[in-house]
């Protein structure tokens, strides 16, 4: 199983009380009110804003009339919530959406991203992911190393007892596109092409300039991250230029899964994918 994170842990209980309270036919206000919340703050609970402390939770549970068995899972939902991921630690680099995402991606089972001009973070070398952290404007050149060993950190769970499974869909610009110079793209399609080869959790998938509907997404980006818990839905994640942040809206999340449905039917099957980059290393 993929390691416990505190982020998913949390996710997954707040997610169950509120499915629990809409069961039992509480509405959010009037059951916060029983249980001893404001009805605001009852809704930051919901929403994965407000921790929840062994004291607090109790009078929750029992109003929810939940049985030992589950009880006792939901206990330890909380206890696993309060650990302190590594992302924690560099709050003062990161903010609590990235800390969300991060904390979501260390309790993966597995990691499907799109993205049309850049190789996606889990995937990056060093020096890449420097190239790109370097040329973002809102970031100080003080921070540059920091945020690089950050998204260093996270690729530690491609590897392991229990990998996260990634499938990554890039458009063929990328493997042009010269981020950091011609050394370090280059260095960056061989580390690729290792993954591909080393690790079967890795894929990578290139749309080629020749695809039909090769340009239908855009410039967009977006990742779809899934866990071992069936009562966890798909998180979901997208990016632009001046936005990144966390979908939480359902349909919204199955909108980004059809797209990556289509983003895999123009690309490349994974052997075909392997020879282009190996062709794009060789020059």
């Amino acid at each position: 199983m993929a390691p416990v994170s505190p982020t998913v842990a949390r996710w997954e209980l707040v997610l169950r009380l509120r499915e629990l309270r809409e069961q039992r036919g509480f509405d959010s206000a009037g059951f916060a009110k029983l249980v001893g919340f404001t009805p605001a703050n009852w809704s930051h609970v919901e929403k994965g804003r407000r921790v929840l402390t062994t004291n607090t939770i109790g009078p929750v549970l029992d109003q929810l009339e939940v049985e030992a068995e589950e009880r006792t899972e939901l206990l330890e939902l909380l206890r696993a919530s309060k650990q302190r991921g590594w992302w924690a630690k560099s709050s003062a680099l990161i903010g609590p959406e990235l800390q969300r995402l991060y904390g979501m991606e260390y309790g993966a089972q597995s990691i499907r991203s799109y993205d049309s001009s850049v190789v996606p973070g889990l995937l990056q070398t060093e020096d890449y992911a420097r190239a790109l952290i370097s040329a973002d404007v809102m970031i100080r050149p003080v921070q540059v190393e920091q945020l690089v060993a950050i998204r260093m950190q996270r690729q530690q769970r491609l590897r392991g007892p229990d990998p996260v499974e990634v499938t990554a869909v890039v458009g063929e610009g990328t493997l042009r596109q010269q981020t950091g110079g011609p050394d370090v793209l280059a260095a960056q399609l061989r580390h690729l092409v290792d993954l591909m080869t080393e690790l079967g959790n890795v894929e990578v998938r290139v749309i080629p300039f020749t695809a039909p509907a090769g340009a239908v997404l855009g410039g967009s980006s977006f990742h779809l991250i899934d866990f071992a818990s069936e009562r966890l839905p798909t998180f979901g994640w997208a990016e632009s230029a001046v936005f990144g942040g966390a979908v939480d809206d359902p349909e919204q999340v199955r909108d980004l899964s059809f797209a990556f449905v289509r983003a895999l039917e123009q690309s490349l099957s994974r052997e075909d994918s392997l020879s282009l980059l190996r062709r794009y290393v060789v020059g």
